[in-house]
């Protein structure tokens, strides 16, 4: 059993079985930064700007809103949201017309409606805001990150190794 697992089993308020200690094991074992790190500098940039607004944005849907901390979080969200949708243009790994890809249609999107749902806060139109806001999180967060994790791609072959 390794280290990971003996800590695992140690730190449980409840007993945990092996077979769940193992696979958690494996898994740690399996996360390597190897392949982001030995990409072109845009794609380490592109994740980096991407895992920290997806954490940024659990927190501020979490997170009294309107509030001074609301607003600042919301405007280091939205510089992150802009670097990930700039750094994507210089990433070109999957090519369907020319070096460009439905993701960089995704990119054109967000750089319109980051500016258009901060206008929107600023004019106190919550309900707008909060649904761009809310799109804008799913649909270049969540939805186009899950998509970073199938085979061949970077991200899998940092969780998942090859």
């Amino acid at each position: 059993m390794s280290l990971v697992a003996i800590s695992l089993v140690a730190v449980s308020p409840v007993a945990v079985s092996p077979v769940a200690v193992s696979l958690a094991a494996m898994s740690l074992a399996a996360i390597s930064l190897a392949p982001l790190l030995d990409a072109a500098p845009a794609i380490p940039l592109h994740a980096v700007a991407a895992m920290t607004a997806f954490v940024l944005g659990v927190v501020q849907f979490a997170a009294p809103k309107g509030t001074l901390p609301h607003r600042a979080i919301g405007a280091i969200w939205v510089a992150l949201m802009a670097i990930v949708a700039i750094s994507s243009f210089w990433i070109h790994q999957l090519r369907l017309v020319g070096p460009w890809s439905p993701i960089h249609l995704l990119s054109i999107f967000t750089l319109v409606m980051l500016p258009l749902a901060v206008w929107k806060a600023h004019t106190h139109q919550v309900a707008s805001h909060r649904r761009i806001m809310i799109y804008l999180f799913s649909g270049a967060l969540v939805i186009a990150g899950l998509f970073t994790l199938l085979p061949g791609r970077i991200m899998h072959a940092v969780l998942f190794g090859t």
